[in-house]
This record gives structure tokens, sequence and C-alpha cells, in this order.
């Protein structure tokens, strides 16, 4: 470690000693970095400028925060330095660059393990040494679990982690489809049944946290059923894992003569679960409806929305959640700041919707359960909002920030992070903590009203413009859920169409993307997308003709038409 470090870490462990010994706090942000929290609660901006978006975050004991980053320019992990001790960052570190393969450097998950740093990517999970007193780890990176499947288009690919007490750690391994089919996805297509997915993905495996270079055959699987996971912590007093998963998509583009564009806004829900120990979750067969309290079969597997079948022997959920939030963030709280209703219990950060047209966006905030009785709540509450800014939030960009990470610090201050700008709050309780009831709630329990949180009104709620021509119907059917009804797409998954090469260039690329669909990570505007997007070959020649003429003409194109007749040459050569 060079001098300019060796002083730096001196002065930070001599500070932090004086600052536990006066058990102070800093002073927050007047407006509390623009975040609404329960009466008693404030917040500061530790730093605004994470490079390459901050995604997880872990708070080692002497203060020091590391940051998975989105993009790996500068490195996969910055740790955020805070010298004179105000909240506020002085230094941030970047480390850990990996070979930027686009795809596979992005993700997703951080955290101090028994003086290693572990974090990970799409592909891998890493470690290396934090030595005695040392901010930036010098050590080589160590890979511990790899990832070496042939992944292609494959949407859910994160590799969250979480420790247990007996020397294990949990990787996900996400299901490589919507549920469980060809990859076309095309309106109408069975599920493969049973589902040969399950055997590799959709679940979770436990692994050795000491073993290095293991591959998914090195592991057990642990659980199974489980379409996505980014949130995932381990409770460490009942000594479980938890997570809360990701619900399918595509209820009213792939089956909208049983589903509503409204009802698939809603469902299916996003399921906060214990994971224990054989569990299975029901993906690809069911989904959880909360708004009816139970599983039901997915319309791949015969299901209308109404019948049960064989769901009823797979595990509930403990919270359903509404559907498409996005929950990527866990956190079990076990400081001693905050009031007592928080001990134990669990912050879920809600990273917000992308396809809830033609209603609002929704999510967007940070929710927390309460562990009561030995268990926990079925009822959940809002504990940290105004991350969007705007209210109602239409499309997914119209939104400032979109929380992420969870983390607590030695003082029991709760760090959220978010993946719009890089920014990272320090939470803090000021308030009087014997006289912390529902008086102090109430502010938050109004929150629910807002349409970010609220279930929409089917009719009053619809936010769709009437359509002007066939093209711009097609584009709210089939492609405005991912590309957003303004085109701007959203960040690192679907890429805008706004003044894009992709859409006003060549002809006959844009109607390949349109029939063959896209796998694999794709550059837009300096910016690399990852989301796949499913061929659209079931649509007739003049619909695609009408919907790629919509978008070359709106968005602030002005490119030329596209026939039926240019489609069908497209087609015929691809023998679709």
């Amino acid at each position: 470690m060079n001098n300019k470090w060796s002083k730096a870490v001196v002065m930070l462990l001599v500070l932090l000693s004086s600052a536990c010994e006066k058990h102070s706090l800093p002073v927050a942000d007047q407006d509390n970095g623009g975040l609404v929290l329960p009466e008693g609660f404030e917040a500061l901006v530790v730093t605004d400028s994470i490079s390459g978006t901050a995604r997880e975050i872990t708070v080692a004991g002497n203060g020091a925060v590391y940051v998975k980053t989105r993009k790996a320019e500068k490195g996969n992990v910055a740790v955020v330095i805070d010298q004179d001790l105000d909240g506020r960052a002085d230094t941030v570190e970047y480390f850990a660059k990996t070979q930027n393969r686009k795809r596979w450097s992005l993700q997703t998950g951080v955290e101090i393990y028994q003086d290693y740093l572990y974090f990970s990517t799409d592909l891998t999970v890493y470690r290396t040494k934090l030595g005695q007193g040392q901010l930036v780890p010098e050590g080589e990176l160590e890979v511990v679990v790899q990832d070496d499947h042939d992944h292609g288009g494959h949407e859910h690919i994160a590799k969250p982690f979480s420790f247990d007490n007996k020397g294990h750690i949990y990787v996900p391994f996400g299901a490589p489809s919507n549920a469980c089919q060809d990859p076309k996805r095309t309106p109408g297509q069975p599920g493969l049944d049973p589902c040969p997915q399950l055997e590799d993905h959709g679940g979770i495996w436990r692994f050795d946290a000491h073993k290095l270079n293991q591959t998914q055959k090195d592991g057990e699987l642990y659980a199974t059923g489980i379409r996505s996971i980014v949130a995932m912590d381990w409770n460490p007093v009942d000594e479980e894992l938890y997570a809360v998963i990701h619900g399918r998509d595509d209820l009213f583009r792939l089956f909208p003569e049983i589903f509503s564009s409204w009802q698939s806004a809603l469902l299916p829900s996003e399921e906060f679960v214990k994971v224990s120990e054989g569990a299975d979750f029901g993906w690809p067969y069911c989904y959880y409806d909360q708004m009816v309290g139970q599983k039901v079969l997915a319309p791949e597997y015969g299901g209308d929305g109404t019948i049960i079948g064989r769901c009823d022997q797979y595990e509930d959920p403990i919270i359903g959640f509404p559907g498409h939030w996005a929950p990527n963030g866990l956190f079990f709280y076990q400081g001693d700041q905050f009031p007592e209703r928080y001990k134990n219990g669990a912050f879920v950060a809600f990273h917000g919707s992308t396809n809830r047209a033609p209603y609002p966006q929704s999510g967007y905030f940070v929710a927390f359960v309460p562990f009561e009785n030995g268990k926990m709540s079925t009822e959940w509450e809002v504990f940290a909002d105004g991350f969007a800014q705007v209210d109602p939030i239409v499309s997914t960009k119209d939104a400032a920030y979109r929380p992420m990470g969870i983390a607590m610090g030695p003082d029991g201050s709760l760090y959220l992070s978010e993946t719009n700008q890089g920014k990272i709050w320090r939470v803090m309780f000021t308030g009087d903590k014997q006289q912390f009831g529902e008086e102090q709630l109430a502010t938050m329990q109004a929150r629910k009203t807002l349409s970010h949180i609220r279930d929409p009104h089917e009719i009053e709620d619809n936010i769709q413009e009437e359509f002007t021509g066939k093209g711009q119907e097609i584009y709210h059917w089939y492609c405005g859920a991912c590309h957003q009804r303004d085109g701007k797409g959203d960040s690192g998954r679907f890429p805008p169409l706004a003044g894009v090469d992709w859409v006003t260039g060549d002809e006959k690329r844009l109607i390949g993307v349109v029939l063959n669909g896209l796998e694999g990570s794709i550059e837009v505007n300096g910016e690399t997308y990852n989301g796949a997007m499913p061929q659209h070959s079931f649509l007739s020649d003049q619909q695609i003709a009408d919907v790629l003429t919509y978008i070359r003409s709106n968005f602030g194109n002005d490119a030329s038409a596209i026939s039926a007749e240019q489609v069908s040459a497209v087609r015929n050569q691809s023998n679709l």
C-alpha cells in the first residue's frame, strides 16, 4: 500500500474510534436528500457520483462503503471513503477491473465475508482478500463460482449471493425463458412439460464459500421453481434464506384472449419467500396472484387465470407484492440505532416497473416487512420513498432515481443505493425511539395511495391516449412494455428507439430484428443493452410494416415508411 493510502487509513481509523466514543451522527441534509421517510428519520447523500452507477452495496466495520458498479470501465467495485466523518464521501476509488465482455461484467452482488470482499458479475462470483487496515484490496481476484453455461440471449443471469452461518454461499441460476417456452415466445405458445430448464436453471444452488473455481456441478440444488432472483439475504435470527422473486411477464401480450392489459399490469406477484432446503415455488407451471391470494396455473400450461390445477402442491409466498415492481434489494436489519420495530425486519428495494403500460409505472421505493413473534409479518409498509420525484411515472426514464442496494453501517445507519446516477444515501434515526409508533408511520401509510404504489383503477388510471393508427396500436400491444410509450427504453435492458441507427438506418436489418428477434448484447448510442428481444414473426407483413413505419416516424425520428412487400421479402429470405 502506498504512503497516501497508509495515511488515509490511519486517519480514518482514528476518526472512527473518536466517533464511536461520542456516539454521534452526522448532520442530515435539509431535504433528506429528496427522500420521504417516517417521522424521526433523516437522511443525507453520501455521494451522487459513482461512475458506472451503483448496484448492490456493503459497509465494512471501518465505515468504508463498497459498491458494485453497473459498468466496469473503471472497476467492478468502488470504495467510498468518508475521512472527516461528516457522512459524505471525500474519496471514491475503483478497483477489481475484470475483462469487460460487455454483457457479463454488469451485475450485481457485493459482500464482506471472513476478511474477503466477494462480488459478482453476471457469470462469476469473485473474491479478493481485504488485508488488515486495507480499503482497496491488493490481492489477486479469485474465482469462487463460475457459470459455465452457454447463455445466448438468456435474460435472467444475475448472480446475487448470500452466506449462511455454516460456510455456504447460495447462488441462483435464473430461468432462461419467461415460462419454459421455445425462445421465440409467440402468442399462445405452450410451455415445455416437464420443463427441462429446471435441471440446471430456475433455482438456487448451494456451494462451499471457501472453495475456489467451482462450477454448477460442484454445488447442490437447494431450491427450485424460481424464475429470477436479484434480492436475496440470509436471516441470522431464524437461520433461513429469504428472497423476493421476479414474477413472469407478458400475460396480455402472449394471451390477449385471456388477460386484459390491466391484469397484465398487476400480475403476477413478486413473491417474498422463505427459501428452505428442498422448496419448490412452482415456476414455470404456476404463478402467484396476490389479488386472490393463491397460486394459479400459468396460461402456457392450460391456465385461464382461475384454474389452480397442480399449483396447490407448491410453496406459497409470505407476501405477494404487486407485479413488475422489480425487487432488487433485500436486507435484514440487525442494528440498534433504529426503533425496536425494525429489529430483525426486512427492507426490500423495489427498482420499479418497466412494463405496466397503459397504466403508470409502479414501485421505485423501499418497503419494510417486520419480524414478529419469531417469523416474518404478512404485512408490509413504505419505509423510503421520493426516489422517482414524480407521480405518476408514465415511462421508466421519468423516474429520477431507482433504488437498488441496501446495507447497514457499523453504527446501525442504513445505506441505500440507486442505479440511474450512482447516488447513495445514509438513513439515520434521530427521533425518540421510545415514542416511535403508528403516529410516526402515518405519513408513509398515506403514500400507499400514490399511483406508483397503489393498484391502478382499470379505467380511470388508463393513461393510453387514443390510437391514431394501426401502427401505434400494434406498438402498444407488443413493443411499448419494453421500449416504453415514449420510445426511451430502459437503461441496460431495452434500448431507446429515438434517434437510433438501428431504427432509422438499414430497413432490412430492422425488419430482420422484428422477424427473428435479437439475442446477446448490443451497443446503442454508446450504451450496452442486454435484454433479449423475442421474435415477432407471428405478426403479418402488413402489421410489421405498420408498426415499423410508426416507430420510424415518431419519437423524433423522420425516416421513410416500411412496406408490406419489404417485410415479405425479408421474411422469405429468413424462411419464416
